[in-house]
Protein backbone atom coordinates (compact mmCIF):
# COMPACT_ATOMS: atom_id res chain seq x y z
CA UNK A 1 0.00 0.00 0.00
CA UNK A 2 1.49 3.43 -0.95
CA UNK A 3 1.47 5.86 1.61
CA UNK A 4 0.35 9.64 -0.10
CA UNK A 5 3.15 12.43 0.40
CA UNK A 6 2.15 15.39 2.43
CA UNK A 7 0.85 18.16 0.68
CA UNK A 8 3.71 20.29 2.01
CA UNK A 9 6.51 17.55 0.19
CA UNK A 10 5.33 17.49 -2.67
CA UNK A 11 6.33 19.73 -5.48
CA UNK A 12 4.43 22.71 -7.27
CA UNK A 13 4.05 20.24 -10.24
CA UNK A 14 2.31 17.53 -8.17
CA UNK A 15 0.14 19.71 -6.55
CA UNK A 16 -1.13 21.27 -9.65
CA UNK A 17 -1.59 17.91 -11.57
CA UNK A 18 -3.47 16.93 -7.90
CA UNK A 19 -5.31 20.04 -8.03
CA UNK A 20 -6.18 19.49 -11.74
CA UNK A 21 -7.56 16.75 -10.57
CA UNK A 22 -10.28 18.24 -8.07
CA UNK A 23 -8.30 18.93 -4.99
CA UNK A 24 -9.01 21.79 -3.56
CA UNK A 25 -6.11 21.16 -0.59
CA UNK A 26 -3.71 20.65 -3.11
CA UNK A 27 -4.55 24.11 -4.69
CA UNK A 28 -4.73 25.59 -1.83
CA UNK A 29 -1.38 24.30 -0.67
CA UNK A 30 -0.13 26.38 -4.38
CA UNK A 31 -1.76 29.42 -3.02
CA UNK A 32 0.01 29.06 0.32
CA UNK A 33 3.13 28.76 -1.28
CA UNK A 34 3.22 31.59 -4.01
CA UNK A 35 0.90 33.99 -2.58
CA UNK A 36 3.00 36.19 -0.92
CA UNK A 37 5.57 36.49 -3.22
CA UNK A 38 3.39 36.36 -6.42
CA UNK A 39 1.85 39.62 -4.39
CA UNK A 40 5.42 41.21 -3.96
CA UNK A 41 6.03 41.07 -7.93
CA UNK A 42 2.78 43.36 -8.02
CA UNK A 43 3.39 45.45 -5.66
CA UNK A 44 7.47 46.28 -7.74
CA UNK A 45 5.89 46.18 -10.79
CA UNK A 46 2.81 48.68 -10.20
CA UNK A 47 3.97 51.42 -7.50
CA UNK A 48 3.86 49.89 -4.14
CA UNK A 49 -0.06 49.64 -4.38
CA UNK A 50 -1.36 47.19 -2.27
CA UNK A 51 -4.46 46.90 -2.11
CA UNK A 52 -4.00 46.72 -6.18
CA UNK A 53 -1.27 44.49 -6.15
CA UNK A 54 -3.76 42.02 -3.57
CA UNK A 55 -6.32 42.78 -6.20
CA UNK A 56 -4.18 41.09 -9.05
CA UNK A 57 -2.34 38.55 -7.03
CA UNK A 58 -5.79 36.97 -6.54
CA UNK A 59 -7.55 37.98 -9.80
CA UNK A 60 -4.21 35.07 -11.05
CA UNK A 61 -5.21 32.39 -8.67
CA UNK A 62 -8.62 32.77 -9.65
CA UNK A 63 -8.05 32.38 -13.64
CA UNK A 64 -5.55 29.72 -12.28
CA UNK A 65 -8.25 28.08 -10.51
CA UNK A 66 -10.35 28.40 -13.99
CA UNK A 67 -8.05 26.85 -15.54
CA UNK A 68 -6.29 24.01 -13.54
CA UNK A 69 -8.25 21.12 -15.57
CA UNK A 70 -6.30 22.34 -18.60
CA UNK A 71 -3.00 21.48 -16.70
CA UNK A 72 -0.69 19.26 -18.33
CA UNK A 73 1.74 16.90 -16.87
CA UNK A 74 5.15 18.24 -17.40
CA UNK A 75 4.39 21.40 -17.79
CA UNK A 76 6.72 23.82 -15.21
CA UNK A 77 4.24 25.30 -12.76
CA UNK A 78 5.79 28.69 -11.94
CA UNK A 79 6.61 29.96 -15.50
CA UNK A 80 2.30 29.20 -16.09
CA UNK A 81 1.55 31.36 -13.12
CA UNK A 82 3.45 33.94 -13.84
CA UNK A 83 2.40 33.97 -17.47
CA UNK A 84 -1.14 34.92 -15.88
CA UNK A 85 0.43 37.65 -13.45
CA UNK A 86 2.42 38.84 -16.63
CA UNK A 87 -0.22 38.92 -18.38
CA UNK A 88 -2.45 40.75 -16.09
CA UNK A 89 0.14 43.51 -15.51
CA UNK A 90 0.75 44.15 -18.90
CA UNK A 91 -3.37 44.47 -19.14
CA UNK A 92 -2.93 46.74 -16.20
CA UNK A 93 -0.55 49.05 -17.44
CA UNK A 94 -1.69 49.26 -20.86
CA UNK A 95 -5.58 50.44 -19.43
CA UNK A 96 -3.11 52.76 -17.54
CA UNK A 97 -1.38 54.21 -20.61
CA UNK A 98 -3.78 57.24 -20.68
CA UNK A 99 -2.43 58.78 -17.36
CA UNK A 100 0.47 60.95 -18.35
CA UNK A 101 3.41 61.06 -14.95
CA UNK A 102 5.54 64.00 -15.18
CA UNK A 103 7.24 62.44 -11.66
CA UNK A 104 10.71 62.06 -13.08
CA UNK A 105 10.96 65.82 -14.28
CA UNK A 106 11.13 67.17 -10.49
CA UNK A 107 13.79 65.03 -9.88
CA UNK A 108 17.09 67.38 -8.35
CA UNK A 109 20.41 66.46 -10.30
CA UNK A 110 22.45 65.69 -7.59
CA UNK A 111 25.25 64.96 -9.32
CA UNK A 112 26.67 68.21 -7.89
CA UNK A 113 26.13 67.26 -4.49
CA UNK A 114 28.41 65.31 -2.21
CA UNK A 115 26.70 62.66 -0.53
CA UNK A 116 28.33 60.39 1.79
CA UNK A 117 26.68 57.10 1.08
CA UNK A 118 25.09 54.66 3.75
CA UNK A 119 23.74 51.33 2.53
CA UNK A 120 20.49 52.60 3.42
CA UNK A 121 20.75 55.43 0.65
CA UNK A 122 22.10 52.94 -1.95
CA UNK A 123 19.26 51.03 -1.58
CA UNK A 124 16.85 53.91 -2.28
CA UNK A 125 18.99 54.88 -5.26
CA UNK A 126 18.66 51.25 -6.63
CA UNK A 127 14.77 51.53 -5.67
CA UNK A 128 14.63 54.84 -7.66
CA UNK A 129 16.42 53.80 -10.50
CA UNK A 130 14.12 50.24 -11.05
CA UNK A 131 11.06 52.66 -10.85
CA UNK A 132 12.54 54.77 -13.60
CA UNK A 133 13.94 51.62 -15.81
CA UNK A 134 11.36 51.60 -19.09
CA UNK A 135 7.99 49.00 -18.35
CA UNK A 136 9.20 46.30 -21.16
CA UNK A 137 12.99 46.10 -19.08
CA UNK A 138 11.68 46.47 -15.50
CA UNK A 139 9.14 43.41 -16.11
CA UNK A 140 12.03 41.38 -17.52
CA UNK A 141 14.41 42.53 -14.54
CA UNK A 142 12.28 41.35 -11.96
CA UNK A 143 11.27 37.93 -13.27
CA UNK A 144 14.62 37.48 -13.52
CA UNK A 145 16.34 38.86 -11.04
CA UNK A 146 13.25 39.47 -8.37
CA UNK A 147 11.31 36.35 -8.86
CA UNK A 148 14.57 33.93 -9.98
CA UNK A 149 13.06 32.74 -13.39
CA UNK A 150 15.21 31.69 -15.69
CA UNK A 151 15.88 33.02 -19.13
CA UNK A 152 14.46 30.02 -20.96
CA UNK A 153 11.38 30.73 -18.35
CA UNK A 154 10.67 34.21 -18.75
CA UNK A 155 10.86 33.60 -22.82
CA UNK A 156 7.97 30.93 -22.36
CA UNK A 157 5.94 33.78 -20.35
CA UNK A 158 6.56 36.51 -22.43
CA UNK A 159 6.32 34.90 -25.58
CA UNK A 160 9.68 36.42 -26.81
CA UNK A 161 12.78 34.90 -28.42
CA UNK A 162 15.53 33.90 -25.53
CA UNK A 163 17.80 36.41 -27.25
CA UNK A 164 15.86 39.24 -26.75
CA UNK A 165 15.71 38.41 -23.38
CA UNK A 166 19.03 38.20 -22.60
CA UNK A 167 19.67 41.54 -24.56
CA UNK A 168 16.78 43.25 -22.88
CA UNK A 169 18.43 42.55 -19.51
CA UNK A 170 21.60 43.44 -20.33
CA UNK A 171 20.33 47.12 -21.61
CA UNK A 172 17.79 47.23 -17.66
CA UNK A 173 21.45 46.27 -15.95
CA UNK A 174 23.34 49.00 -18.32
CA UNK A 175 20.30 51.39 -17.46
CA UNK A 176 21.13 50.64 -13.88
CA UNK A 177 24.50 51.13 -13.79
CA UNK A 178 24.55 54.80 -15.58
CA UNK A 179 21.57 55.51 -13.18
CA UNK A 180 24.01 55.03 -10.09
CA UNK A 181 26.97 56.14 -12.13
CA UNK A 182 26.73 59.60 -9.73
CA UNK A 183 27.38 56.98 -6.81
CA UNK A 184 30.36 56.05 -7.76
CA UNK A 185 33.70 56.50 -6.36
CA UNK A 186 35.76 58.70 -7.94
Amino acid sequence: MLIPLKLSSQTDEQLMKRASGGSDRAFEELYNRHARRLQGFFKRRLGDDADLAADLMHDTFLRLYAARETYREGRSFRPWLYTIAYNLCKNHRRNQLTLVSDEGKDLLDSSDIEINLDADILRDALRDALKRLPEPYAMLFSLHYEEELTVPQIAQITDLPEGTVKSRLHKAMNIIKQSLKQYEDN
